[in-house]
């Protein structure tokens, strides 16, 4: 976890080339240039190489043919035995009629158990070409031959272009995916950056107002009120700042952010809608965590659990306590998801509510999972009955 933690970092941070446009494309081009060059040097060498050894049978041939017209028996032999001599690639195996190997041309044969070894290629012959069978001699003679290098190259050759193509157009959709997502990234960060920017403002002369009506004997409970709403404002623009930033994750106890989190939003829902905290662990569940993203991850969680019950119902927290790993369910009394909607939600844009930009339950997963190296997930939901949300973090152990 903390290797997939420092690479989701790395990610995020500067180094992250699948947000660079640029550093995408010339990467593709210069992988295709890569491979177009590697794929024409291997073909002319191949290309080359038959080409040297059908001139050279070509001239043994038309020699061979000078000879034979010439009724010149010596010459005849000197160029039947230059013949066998030129074969420097199909590897052979002669036999005799019992099976004896005689000869053998091309082929490797290692010094310890030479003899095993073949015996072995000659079995592995005999399933490949049918043998050519010398039968004008005494005894006739087998052999026996596999594929020259140079055409095992070729048979190889275009299964390997194939896979390096596709090996290419799997991290060319990667790369497009990537991008899309960067671009949606990008969007994101720019609006909450944007939003922070822009909520500067009033935020500022809020402050100004109260700090005015403070002066002017206006009762305290307005401006105590006012201090409230400021400091939610101020939560809210530092939250958006966030987006897009790696955040300062600390050691902390999840059970005292969660009961301060359900503390600051019982009073702020559906006066029918109880909030249940989860029982108090055994030993403190420590959890590196950025409290303002993660209060915001089960603010969403709790407001849209209380819009699916109607403002009526029972929100449930409980723990799940493993080795490394705490698992937080979150299960409400509402309508439940169907089954077929439970991965589409946390898209952006989706929402069953009338006024909303469905953006809540995205940055949810975006914060657990991106920020904070853990998931987010339904973990069940029937219809009518209730959903539970599931968040796994990993533990501070030792």
């Amino acid at each position: 976890m903390k290797i997939r933690r420092l690479g989701e970092q790395w990610l995020q941070s500067r180094g992250l080339w699948l947000s660079r446009r640029g550093s995408v494309r010339i990467a593709v081009i210069v992988f295709s240039v890569l491979f177009a060059v590697l794929s024409l040097v291997i073909s002319d060498r191949l290309v080359s190489k038959i080409a040297v050894e059908e001139h050279e049978k070509l001239e043994m041939w038309a020699n061979a043919t000078r000879a034979a017209n010439a009724y010149d028996q010596q010459m005849i032999m000197t160029y039947l035995y230059r013949i066998l001599d030129s074969n420097t690639a199909i590897p052979i195996i002669m036999t005799d009629d019992k099976g004896n190997i005689l000869s053998y041309y091309n082929i490797d044969v290692p010094r310890k158990d030479g003899e095993a070894y073949l015996r072995k290629e000659l079995e592995r012959y005999k399933r490949g070409y049918p043998p050519i069978v010398i039968d004008e001699l005494v005894a006739p003679q087998y052999i026996y031959y596999s594929d020259s290098y140079g055409l095992r190259y070729l048979v190889i050759f275009p299964y390997i272009q194939l896979g390096v193509f596709l090996l290419f157009l799997g991290i060319a959709i990667v790369a497009v995916i990537s991008l899309k997502r960067s671009d949606q990234n990008y969007i994101w960060e720019g609006l909450s950056r944007e939003t922070a920017h822009q909520l500067g403002t009033p935020i500022s002369s809020l402050i100004a107002w109260k700090e005015y009506l403070a002066s002017s004997g206006v009762e305290p409970m307005v401006t105590e009120e006012m201090e409230k709403d400021i400091q939610r404002l101020g939560i809210i623009a530092d939250r958006f700042q966030k987006i897009g930033s790696l955040p300062n994750l600390k050691p902390a106890d999840l059970h005292e952010v969660l009961l301060r989190i359900i503390a600051y939003m019982q009073p702020r829902i559906s006066k029918q809608v109880r909030l249940l905290p989860p029982e108090l662990p055994e030993t403190p569940i420590i959890v590196r965590l950025s409290e303002p993203l993660l209060a915001w991850v089960f603010e969403n969680l709790i407001k849209n659990a209380v819009d699916a019950m109607h403002g009526q119902g029972t929100i449930t927290f409980a723990y799940v306590v493993k080795e490394r790993m705490v698992y937080i369910d979150i299960t409400d009394t509402g309508k439940g998801i169907p089954k077929g909607k439970q991965r589409e939600i946390f898209r952006p844009g989706v929402t069953t509510r009338q006024r909303g930009w469905g953006l809540g339950l995205s940055l949810a997963r975006r914060i657990i999972n991106e920020y904070h190296g853990g998931r987010i997930y339904v973990h069940h939901s029937m219809v009518d009955v209730g959903t539970t949300f599931r968040i796994e973090l990993e533990r501070e152990v030792g």
